[in-house]
C-alpha cells in the first residue's frame, strides 16, 4: 500500500501544476481595456475590466480640468460593449464633451491592440486639450 501512495504522489503534483497553469492563463486572458489619458503634460492610466453594471464605475479626475470614464460591459467570456466618456469639469457640474461607444466584434487578442487611436478633445473657454488612446487585450474569439 505504501508503494501505491508513492506512485500517486507524482500524479497529484502534476495535476496541481496543470491546474495552476490553467488558472493563471485564464486569469491573464480576461479582457482588459487600458487608456492613457494626458492633460497638461501628465499622463494617467485608466484601466477597465468587464462589469455587469456600468453605472457604479467611477470617473477619474484628470488634472482638475477633466473627468474620464472607461467602461467595459460584459464578462470574462464576452465583451458586450465599451463606453468611453470625457467631461470638462466646470464650477456648476461636469459637462460631457465626448461619448464613444465600441460594439463587437472585437479583435481576438492576448496582446494589446489599438482600439481608439489617438483622440484629441478641446473644451472650455480657452480650449484646453485632453488626449487619450485606448488599447484592448484578452478578448476571446
Amino acid at each position: 500500500m505504501n508503494a501505491r501512495i508513492l506512485t500517486l504522489r507524482p500524479l497529484i503534483g502534476l495535476s496541481l501544476g496543470v491546474a495552476a497553469v490553467t488558472l493563471s492563463l485564464s486569469a491573464s486572458a480576461a479582457p482588459l481595456l487600458r487608456c492613457e489619458v494626458s492633460y497638461a503634460g501628465t499622463t494617467h492610466v485608466v484601466e477597465a475590466r468587464p462589469v455587469a453594471d456600468p453605472y457604479p464605475v467611477p470617473s477619474v479626475d484628470i488634472g482638475g480640468r477633466f473627468w474620464f470614464k472607461a467602461v467595459m460591459v460584459g464578462d470574462a467570456a464576452h465583451v458586450d460593449r465599451i463606453l468611453l466618456y470625457a467631461y470638462l469639469d466646470t464650477r456648476k457640474q461636469p459637462i460631457l464633451i465626448q461619448e464613444a461607444r465600441y460594439l463587437p466584434p472585437f479583435q481576438a487578442s492576448t496582446t494589446p491592440y489599438i482600439l481608439t487611436g489617438e483622440q484629441h478633445l478641446y473644451a472650455g473657454p480657452v480650449e484646453r486639450e485632453l488626449i487619450y488612446r485606448c488599447t484592448l487585450q484578452g478578448v476571446a474569439p
